[in-house]
């Protein structure tokens, strides 16, 4: 099998034989076409089978209301005493809506609120707990007429169920349906759009010793069969965003091999997000060894994605992101979000 990574540009000489990656801001007019026997030969974009072609230039329907003609940011409202970077910050109803006010206000286009943590190393919290701690927020501010997408950071279709029954309007999932069998019905009966995650194991065990042959095609095989699981229980294909999971299952060098590649994934023809925020690995490469000093890695490595045409950003520190997001689009494409 061959795939094939458009080769994403941004400079103001477009030729004029050049295509839209994704309908976006981002053009290309060659693609690295890769397969497993470690063939890396550069083509011209012309030269694409007219579907990969197709699927590579279409640009993605609106999920939750939000179009991708610009990147958007997603903001991170952990509900929980044990996330990674900020557990314990917001816990609590009244913490939880106070932050989110505050990162709509910083710019956030979408607030992801999540019960259960999704660390190296977390436990899985009981179903009652988890709605508990999300469905109250998501409630009260659509009962406060806080007009913000929102989506539910949940692997669990009773979870789900409730955050959409609260006004959330996005299925985040970590587990892309595989941690619970129901989650696939749940969504199509819904209409809910779902963001299909990576990862390599259960956040128990996922980065005990995570092993590729090649990661960046095994995890966009893998997106694959996710993608076509979710179409065959009826989920149409422009209702899913694709993540490659960063830090799920993957050491460093796998991590930066997927952001290196990371356009490879508009050929699944879905719309990416992508997490970087406060990763272990930005710390290692950046010294940030607390993760709340890693803002200036996390944004620097969400640029890299968004220079490839990643559609929506997954961050804690929505102030400056949107910030740098705002001047990296006036001077690349001479745009302001």
């Amino acid at each position: 099998m061959t795939y094939y990574r458009p080769i994403a540009q941004l400079d103001a000489a477009r030729p004029v034989d050049a295509l839209s990656l994704a309908g976006g801001w981002c053009w290309f007019d060659r693609v690295e076409a890769l397969d497993r026997t470690g063939r890396r030969e550069v083509i011209p974009a012309r030269d694409l089978p007219a579907e990969i072609r197709d699927r590579l230039t279409a640009p993605r329907a609106p999920l939750c209301g939000l179009g991708f003609d610009r990147p958007r940011v997603m903001g991170i409202l952990n509900v929980t005493p044990d996330s990674f970077s900020d557990g314990g910050e917001h816990w609590g109803t009244a913490q939880a809506l106070a932050h989110a006010r505050v990162l709509k206000a910083e710019g956030a286009d979408i607030l992801d609120i999540g019960g259960e943590s999704t660390r190296p190393g977390a436990a899985e919290v009981p179903v009652t707990d988890e709605i508990a701690r999300v469905a109250p927020v998501i409630a009260t501010l659509r009962s406060e007429g806080e007009g913000i997408a929102i989506s539910v950071d949940t692997r669990k279709a009773a979870v789900a169920r409730a955050a959409l029954g609260a006004g959330a309007g996005l299925v985040n999932d970590v587990s892309a349906m595989e941690f619970d069998p129901g989650m696939a019905a749940l969504v199509a009966e819904t209409g809910a759009p779902i963001c299909l995650m990576h990862a390599q194991g259960t956040p128990e065990v996922m980065q005990a010793d995570p092993r590729y042959d090649d990661v960046l095609l095994d995890v966009y095989d893998a997106l694959a069969e996710r993608v076509a699981a979710a179409e065959a229980a009826g989920i149409p294909r422009a209702r899913i965003m694709v993540d490659p999971g960063i830090g799920f299952g993957k050491t460093l060098d796998h991590n930066l091999t997927l952001l290196r590649g990371l356009s490879l994934f508009h050929g699944l023809g879905c719309a990416i997000l992508l997490g970087v925020s406060r990763k272990r690995f930005i710390g290692t490469i950046g010294r940030a060894p607390e993760a709340k000093d890693r803002a200036p890695g996390s944004v620097a490595t969400a640029l890299t994605g968004v220079a490839q045409g990643a559609q929506m950003i997954r961050v804690h520190d929505v102030f400056e992101t949107s910030q740098a997001l705002r001047l990296w689009q006036r001077i690349t494409v001479g745009q302001e979000i």
